[in-house]
């Protein structure tokens, strides 16, 4: 007996990418956004597809996640985002395996990282993976970390097919959303009474550059690997630039 399965997502301002969303995941029994008061016509485009919205105000990742998961009423959960592609054939193994009765309580996929749209192949972005396909009863978000990537389970499975990783808009939407997440670490440490220091500001991200286009050969991806690097390495200045700030009381 195919196990009923819940769809969900959390969103904000993602109206061109909701319908080929709703549309690849017609197999699950309901579909529902969280989303975060979008301002652009995401919800309306989500309602007019049948999903079911619920509005939250944003705080991190990982509650948002797990606010989402407890509204969801099968035990069977898939969650991507909106700026994944699921293609058919992930689709049909997704659904291959939760027909087959084992012991995993979740699935992870690797992810094809799509940068000023090329695919990037090095700099250790090809080996990307997430858990995308769970059951509730056994996995949670960890709420120590902010960016809610990171789901606790018990037994995982790696698929064998990938989703491509759509995440880039425009340069200054990629670089806005780097900050967002840098501010969100920097709320995270300065709770923990992290303070930063010349390791932070100056070794940490340029050895961040150099590990991402040397060591894990990210130049082999020409400009675009060393623009996604080099963005990335900044991004790591920046975070320790927001927590600093906080003990200074700077907005």
């Amino acid at each position: 007996m195919k196990p009923k399965i819940t769809a969900l997502a959390i969103t904000f301002n993602e109206e061109e990418n909701v319908k080929r969303y709703v549309q690849s995941l017609s197999f699950a029994d309901e579909i529902i956004f969280i989303d975060s008061f979008s301002s652009d016509k995401t919800v309306e485009i989500a309602k007019e597809s049948g999903v079911i919205v619920f509005q939250r105000a944003f705080d991190n990742f990982a509650n948002q996640k797990n606010f989402a998961i407890e509204q969801a009423k099968n035990d069977w959960i898939v969650f991507f985002d909106l700026d994944e592609v699921i293609s058919p054939e992930l689709t049909s193994e997704i659904l291959k395996n939760l027909d087959s009765p084992d012991d995993f309580t979740a699935y992870s996929v690797k992810r094809n990282l799509y940068f000023f749209g090329k695919q990037i192949k090095f700099g250790g972005w090809q080996s990307d993976k997430v858990i995308r396909i769970f059951n509730k009863k056994f996995c949670k978000y960890d709420e120590n970390f902010v960016l809610g990537n990171r789901l606790i389970s018990s037994k995982t499975k790696l698929l064998k097919e990938k989703i491509n990783h759509l995440s880039y808009k425009s340069f200054d939407s990629y670089n806005t959303k780097l900050s967002f997440y840098g501010k969100l670490e920097a709320e995270h440490l300065y709770s923990k009474n992290q303070k930063p220091n010349f390791y932070h500001f100056i070794i940490k991200p340029n050895f961040y550059f150099f590990k991402k286009h040397l060591f894990s050969l990210g130049f082999l991806d020409g400009k675009e690997g060393f623009i996604l690097a080099y963005i990335h390495a900044f991004s790591v200045l920046k975070k320790y630039l927001h927590l600093w700030m906080k003990y200074r009381k700077i907005e």
